[in-house]
This record gives structure tokens, C-alpha cells and sequence, in this order.
């Protein structure tokens, strides 16, 4: 099953959890330190919560499709690249407390979008060196809508 992902930077991660918790009358499926991710069945939705600064306010970290296979990754790869996205791929990549294949692009508006697969549990939710998981907050100088750019800030989905 496909589902979109949204994931949020939030000041107050135990509070947005409580929150969400109540909102869509489910438990978190992970909650690890800094992080919460909840698979909500219906409507099918992602949400992660990844922690932020105290003193910001809640904020669109990036977007995702989560799909059930690596293909799936690729073929979402092939079919970006010729529609003229500039895409980035990341195999084997750890991120967001897990090992996963993905491909990234960026809208018109610089908004980050994964297309993704989670192939296992892993124990570190910061970002490999080079990765665009999670971009905080976004170099975009020089950069043209749909190109990927590198994430300048820790932290994970």
C-alpha cells in the first residue's frame, strides 16, 4: 500500500504527540528519541514528528510517497527523470531510524518530495553525510525549482 508522508518539525515533540494521538485515535507505530513516526490507516497518511527548536514554530519539514518496494523506488525514479525532474538517489541510506532507497525532487516552490522504501529497522535517526533526508533548513541559491539541493541542517525523518 502507497501513502503519502508528511513530515513535521515541532517544538514540543511529547505534546504533538499527545496531539496527534488524540487527532487520529492512534498510538505512534515509532517513537524514538527526537522522533515519532504514526501509520495511520485511513485516511493513509505518514506523519512523522521530527523535534525541533524550542522556540520555533511548528513547520513543513518535507513530503513523501511511501511505497512497498525498492522497484517501486525506481520506477518512480525513471518516470521523474522523464518528466524532466532533476531527481537524487539514495540506496541503502539511514535516515529517520531506518534503511531505505528513495529518490528526491523538489517542487516548484523548493518543497521537498521522497518517493521512498523502508527496508529495515535502524538505530540512528541523523542522516548519512550527503544525504537529502530531511532538509531543515535548504541552500537554494543557484538551485532551479525541481533540482534537488543539499540539506544544511541534521535531523531526520
Amino acid at each position: 500500500m502507497s501513502r503519502i508522508q508528511l513530515a513535521l518539525r515541532v517544538p514540543d515533540l511529547a505534546a504533538s504527540v499527545a496531539f496527534y494521538t488524540k487527532l487520529f485515535g492512534t498510538e505512534p507505530a515509532k517513537l524514538r528519541d527526537g522522533y515519532a513516526n504514526f501509520a495511520i490507516a485511513e485516511p493513509p497518511l505518514k506523519l512523522v514528528l521530527i523535534e525541533g527548536a524550542d522556540d520555533e514554530d511548528t513547520r513543513l519539514d518535507h513530503l513523501g510517497v511511501e511505497v512497498d518496494t525498492t522497484e517501486a523506488v525506481h520506477a518512480a525514479t525513471a518516470r521523474l527523470g522523464e518528466e524532466g525532474l532533476a531527481t537524487k538517489e539514495e540506496n541503502d541510506t539511514t535516515c529517520c531510524y531506518a534503511v531505505q532507497d528513495k529518490v528526491w525532487v523538489q517542487g516548484p516552490g523548493r518543497e521537498p518530495w521522497e518517493v521512498y522504501v523502508v527496508k529495515a529497522d535502524a538505530d540512528t535517526l541523523t542522516r548519512q553525510q550527503g544525504s537529502t533526508c530531511c532538509t531543515g533548513t535548504t541552500d537554494t541559491a543557484g538551485h532551479d525549482a525541481g533540482e534537488p539541493v543539499a540539506a544544511a541542517s541534521v535531523g531526520c525523518c
